[in-house]
């Protein structure tokens, strides 16, 4: 089998784990979010951390690096929760956009924030995403926090961790490890002192149910396999082919939320997806050719 065959292989079955984990988030959907967030933290230090020791890879960070991989420790906490917050509300859907709006939000931050040059057609599918936020804000009466937070949150992860070079499995262990203190408070404080998340229900589960506390240890692997199965393709894959196997996430998200999770879709949600398709056809179609040449 060719290389770039099992590669391909490698990111959808990163994108089938990523895509899906919405069932698991909603069958363990009476832990509240933030101790969901915590046991995460916790076991996918322990899961990549153990993995690294295995195959006797660099756990140190260089100095230079810390201080952006704290700083990606936080968006990507925050991507986490609200992913997690969103399935556990009903909100699947807003979470489906935010990753289709994803890609073309790293666009924009390119163009700002690292003075990258983009075409015409690279601008106009970024205004086809805002356009299509601003039409489902209309159409559903509020604005879609969730699809906006989860994309800006992803898109400025990635503008961090852009100059990094310390290796994709190396920097998510750091990140995890920096949130692992408050992760552990907060367990701790739901456990023994009876604190609240946002949606004001009691945590300490772990522990007290055999099923949800090996689901909780579970989620570990369910972040750390996919991020391994992406590094593995990635050295096999063309950024383009990467980028287009990507979107196999939010569909499988949104066929979740309207088939299984019987979410209530308006049309509204069908225009929006609609601008943000034609912006993702246009964005694939650029980088592609730019690939190419």
């Amino acid at each position: 089998m060719k290389q770039e065959t099992i590669g391909v292989l490698a990111m959808l079955l990163a994108c089938f784990i990523w895509g899906l984990s919405a069932l698991y988030y909603k069958s363990i959907a009476q832990v509240p979010p933030l101790e969901i967030l915590s046991h995460r933290t916790i076991w996918t230090a322990l899961f990549i951390g153990g993995i690294l020791i295995v195959r006797k890879g660099l756990i140190t960070i260089p100095q230079k690096a810390f201080k952006r991989v704290c700083m990606a420790s936080v968006f990507i906490s925050i991507n986490w929760f609200f992913f997690i917050y969103a399935v556990q509300i009903g909100k699947v859907t807003q979470a489906s956009l935010g990753y289709y709006i994803f890609p073309l939000v790293a666009v924009a931050f390119g163009a700002i924030f690292l003075g990258e040059r983009l075409s015409v057609s690279q601008w106009f599918a970024v205004s086809l995403a805002v356009a299509a936020v601003i039409l489902l804000s209309v159409g559903i009466g509020q604005i879609p926090y969730i699809s906006i937070v989860l994309a800006l949150t992803f898109g400025l992860y990635g503008l961090i961790k852009k100059p990094l070079k310390i290796g994709p499995m190396r920097s998510v262990f750091w990140e995890v490890v920096i949130l692992l203190p408050l992760a552990l408070i907060w367990l701790i404080g739901t456990h023994y002192f009876g604190w609240t998340g946002l949606t004001g229900r009691d945590g300490g589960f772990f522990g007290d149910n055999f099923k949800i506390s090996g689901a909780l240890m579970f989620t570990g692997i369910l972040t750390g396999l996919p991020l391994m199965l992406m590094a593995f393709s990635m050295e096999r894959l063309r950024l383009a082919t990467v980028g287009l196997v990507q979107y196999v996430n939010p569909t499988l998200q949104f066929l979740l939320a309207t088939l299984v999770f019987m979410e209530p879709v308006r049309s509204s949600h069908f225009m929006a997806f609609a601008l943000i398709w034609v912006g993702l056809g246009i964005y694939s179609f650029h980088a592609i050719r730019q690939e190419r040449s």
